[in-house]
């Protein structure tokens, strides 16, 4: 019987059948056709065995409360939303919750009737069959359709197999969807589970393979599989190091990022939602949700405007910012194409955002104030700062004009258009500096902090507020765009020193963090946000190498070629002298650091500018190193500037006190 059933579906009329989902309202059609036929079977079949007939009228109301009834129940409970491929337990309970709601609603319309006219619509025990002939026959629909997608797509030879990771129950859902995939890529042969068990166990029709680490390569071997996919659930798993254990087996790893986007993801298919392992997803961070009701508190509806918009965490402040509907966003840069490929981004993905595109140098201080003056923003997010360590111990006198005058700029036309708050984006580099730009963004840090305490003593309002960390992944000129070019090359890989470590965060944690210590902070405050652990730069280059496919040291060399001028092997977040404060959120802190007297702030950092802007790059950095004392250069040309302000016999010039 079964392989009669089997010829009989195996036509070629089902093989170009395209719908991968049934439309939902088909679903509904059947669920209502079957509660109608399980009614009148009911009423059939009570008639004969009494051996009495009722009106057809009585039949046709009765059949209209009923179906009224069932289709409120189900249309409001979405139990007919339910992709019938992957149905699994939940399904099942949703329609029995369903059909339950309605079989209780029709007893108590019977018993109100009962008791107002003294007969029921129907007799009580028909109102049960009909619930319960409802239930078997729509998981009979169900199962029907699920078997005709199963066999519409049982041609694997051109799919990769794959293995999921775990048993748990998106594991099996994530399974059952791939299998039951119309033109799928990936076929799933089992489930590996890190958990003690039987052997030769099975969950929903899938094998079982209990992870061994001797043997897990030959299981794999063995049956050819061809890759480890796992979930979103076991992210934390996997970058805790147990996809170490694949990838230096050769294993290819997949991910899927969520299995809720089933039914967001309706036409397209679910394997569009599975990609190859990215480095990136064995870091460890935590995902960032957009529902932070502090930030929607402050953004919405207020006007916000940002510098260097372009970049990638400007031009993803942009982005978030347009989530918590601010009412007009003013896009502040000085790159061209950047600026009319994020314009062209934000008309397709926010529609209803306010964009206003201004292009403009933040040296510039009367550009800058023409955007103050136009559209005089509540909140300003200063991201525009020149940040490549190495170019600008090359380009040093830039490094200045650009993130301290820059920043001045900004900062001092925020207090004159009272801004309520002020955000400069820094970095962890600003830290005992060893470089320039370190050095530079320290400069910007003193002048804001030093600029706010002034304002507030002039009865000022407006808040200025830092944010500092360390490296974001994928950033423009960041460590892993030039490792992938470099594997896509063939190699060599090129690390500075296999010693040196940094810290990574995700773009979009690192602006969520940004937007929430922005809006909480009340002014003078340096936040801090927690990196997680660091990463051994090195390490990367290996996992990066075996995540491609390929054998660190065979088939891509690594070569070590030295550090960088001004760069360090260990980057830090807080000065050794510094403490920090919790803040509500366990992944910022407030920084407790030196404060300057305003006068002496702007005298020192007005002759480090007069000397850039002169070309003095010898005089520029001294004064840099007098007024910050902690900036000690490392691997650089300016380290003979250190040993000059140590042989002088004071550590400060009359113009610096």
């Amino acid at each position: 019987m079964e392989r009669l059933l089997n010829k009989l579906l195996d036509l070629r009329l089902f093989r170009s059948f395209k719908v991968r989902t049934t439309p939902r309202w088909i679903i509904l059609l059947l669920d209502m056709l079957i509660v109608l036929f399980c009614f009148v079977a009911t009423v059939v079949a009570d008639m004969y065995s009494m051996h009495t007939v009722t009106a057809p009228a009585t039949i046709i109301i009765n059949a209209f409360i009923v179906l009224t009834v069932y289709f409120l129940v189900t249309y409001i409970s979405k139990s007919y939303t339910c992709v019938i491929r992957l149905s699994v337990i939940e399904d099942l309970y949703r329609i029995f919750m369903a059909i339950a709601v309605s079989t209780l609603l029709l007893i108590g319309i019977n018993i109100l009737k009962l008791a107002i006219t003294g007969t029921p619509f129907m007799k009580f025990w028909n109102i049960l069959i009909i619930g319960a002939l409802s239930f078997s026959m729509m998981m009979i629909e169900r199962l029907c359709i699920k078997y005709l997608y199963m066999r519409m797509n049982s041609d694997t030879k051109d799919r990769k197999r794959v293995l999921v990771l775990g048993t748990n129950f998106s594991s099996v859902l994530l399974a059952n969807a791939l299998k039951g995939e119309i033109g799928g890529k990936f076929l799933p042969v089992g489930l590996l589970s890190i958990k003690s068990g039987p052997d030769n166990a099975e969950i929903n029709g899938f094998k079982v393979y209990r992870f061994d680490p001797l043997k897990m390569a030959d299981v794999f071997a063995e049956n050819n599989i061809d890759a480890l996919l796992f979930d979103s659930k076991s992210y934390n798993l996997m970058s805790s190091g147990f996809a170490d254990y694949f990838i230096k087996n050769e294993i290819p790893l997949l991910a899927m990022n969520k299995v809720a986007e089933f039914e967001q993801n309706r036409g397209k298919g679910i394997s569009t939602l599975i990609k190859e392992v990215q480095i990136e997803d064995l870091l460890g961070r935590e995902p960032i949700v957009l529902n932070n009701p502090l930030v929607s508190q402050h953004i919405y509806g207020s006007s916000v405007l940002i510098t260097g918009a372009c970049g990638s965490i400007g031009s993803e402040i942009v982005r978030q910012v347009a989530t918590y509907g601010a009412s007009k966003i003013i896009l502040f840069d000085q790159a061209e194409t950047p600026m009319h490929d994020i314009a062209l981004e934000m008309k397709k993905d926010y529609p209803k955002a306010d964009i206003e595109l201004f292009m403009g140098d933040v040296r510039n201080r009367e550009r800058v104030e023409e955007a103050f003056e136009k559209f005089h923003p509540r909140y300003v997010f200063h991201a525009a700062a020149y940040k490549h360590v190495p170019m600008m111990e090359i380009n040093p006198t830039e490094a200045i004009l650009a993130n301290v005058m820059g920043t001045r700029n900004v900062a001092d036309l925020a207090l004159k258009y009272d801004v309520f708050k002020f955000v400069m984006i820094s970095t962890d580099k600003a830290v005992n500096p060893t470089n320039v730009m370190g050095c530079t963004k320290r400069l910007a840090e003193i002048y804001c902090q030093s600029l706010f305490y002034d304002a507030q003593s002039r009865g000022k309002n407006t808040k200025f507020i830092t944010t500092r960390f360390g490296n974001v992944l994928g950033s423009n000129g960041s460590v892993i765009p030039l490792f992938r070019k470099q594997i896509a090359a063939g190699g060599p890989v090129t690390v500075t020193h296999k010693e040196i470590i940094r810290y990574f965060m995700t773009i979009p944690e690192a602006c969520s963090l940004v937007l929430e210590a922005g809006c909480m902070g009340n002014g003078g405050e340096i936040y801090i946000f927690d990196m997680g652990e660091p990463v051994k730069i090195y390490d990367m280059a290996r996992r990066m190498i075996s995540l491609a496919g390929l054998k660190p040291d065979i088939d891509i060399k690594i070569v070590e070629i030295g550090l960088r001028p001004g760069e360090k092997l260990y980057e830090e977040l807080l000065n050794d002298k510094e403490k920090t404060t919790a803040t509500v959120n366990r992944k910022i802190m407030i920084a407790k650091v030196k404060t300057y007297n305003y006068k002496d702030v702007c005298d020192n950092i007005d002759k480090i500018i007069s000397l850039a802007g002169k070309g003095d790059v010898h005089g520029m950095i001294y004064a840099m190193k007098e007024f910050v004392p902690e900036y000690k250069s490392q691997h650089s040309r300016f380290e003979a500037i250190d040993k000059e302000i140590e042989q002088e016999p004071h550590n400060a010039s009359p113009e610096v006190k």
